[in-house]
């Protein structure tokens, strides 16, 4: 047994006090390795409420995980909880995908300091983490602006944003949010995402292909995937609707899943979902859902 497994087996038992069906965690605790060659990570934000970050650590390295997604809290982290989170994900062989920065409005030129603050104060942090990638979303339209006016905004922030983050090479994903969640997104739907990041022109700047935002917001996610895989820099997984694992709603995610192994998806695949039930068991049957479904595209 290497060190990452003997980790992995600590943090499964170390959460069997912390987590519903303990018991039944607790007897299953030898979880299988990443298998089949695919990058898969958790939002730390969507586990369960009251769970320290080592905690959430822990558990996303129980369910078999390599990866895990930040905010921006490590901004805050004192030079004790730096070693001690540098330490734990280390300890659990976890590597850090992703962080958020911040939130400001990419077609409003006005907030333009706002953007290159937040992503200068982001930077170290992501560095020591070995973070290569920020999520960004469009956020709030600009009251007065046509959509042609929007868009070329947004595609000049995103050109500024490549520039300031081309020297530390960390490229920024386009979320798009649906109007049911944000009633004021800038940028709601992949198809303009896609044609956004296009226009950008940079290997800095592709789009965060998040399956439930798209489902609630126009659906057609395949067709969508299929043409513009060239433009995904990661996508998130959740269902429709109550944003809960795979197989709780309506979206076919076996489909999705083969579909990004037909076009040879290499990036992570990220779990950004509220688990019903075990977060342990879910995790690690949605993970393990995925690695079989790809095995077929």
């Amino acid at each position: 047994m290497n060190r990452r497994e003997f980790s992995r087996l600590s943090a499964a038992a170390s959460l069997a006090t912390l987590l519903p069906g303990h018991k039944a965690l607790a007897s299953n605790a030898a979880m299988p390795p990443v298998s089949g060659g695919q990058k898969f990570s958790v939002m730390l934000w969507s586990l369960p409420k009251g769970l320290s970050f080592d905690q959430r650590l822990e558990l996303a390295a129980a369910a078999g995980f390599n990866g895990v997604e930040v905010g921006n809290e490590y901004e805050k982290w004192t030079k004790d909880e730096w070693k001690h989170n540098l330490d734990k994900l280390h300890e659990l062989g976890l590597a850090v995908d992703s962080a958020v920065p911040g939130r400001n409005p990419l077609a409003n030129h006005a907030k333009r300091q706002a953007l290159h603050d937040d992503l200068m104060a982001a930077i170290p942090g992501a560095k020591e983490l070995g973070c290569k990638q920020f999520i960004y979303t469009a956020y709030t339209r600009v009251p007065g602006q046509t959509p042609e006016q929007q868009r070329a905004a947004i595609v000049d922030s995103l050109k500024y944003a490549a520039d300031l983050l081309e020297k530390d090479e960390i490229e920024i994903v386009l979320e798009p949010i649906d109007l049911l969640e944000y009633k004021d997104e800038a940028v709601n739907s992949v198809a303009e995402a896609f044609e956004i990041t296009r226009a950008v022109g940079s290997p800095r700047i592709k789009v965060l292909y998040d399956f439930y935002h798209e489902q609630r917001q126009a659906g057609n996610l395949i067709e969508k995937l299929e043409k513009n895989i060239d433009q995904v820099g990661l996508v998130h997984i959740a269902d429709v609707p109550g944003r809960h694992q795979p197989g709780t709603g309506e979206v076919n995610y076996s489909n999705i899943y083969r579909k990004l192994a037909e076009l040879h998806y290499d990036r992570y695949i990220c779990m950004e979902f509220s688990p019903v039930g075990d977060p342990v068991k879910v995790l690690k049957a949605a993970r393990l859902e995925a690695i079989e479904a790809m095995k077929l595209g």
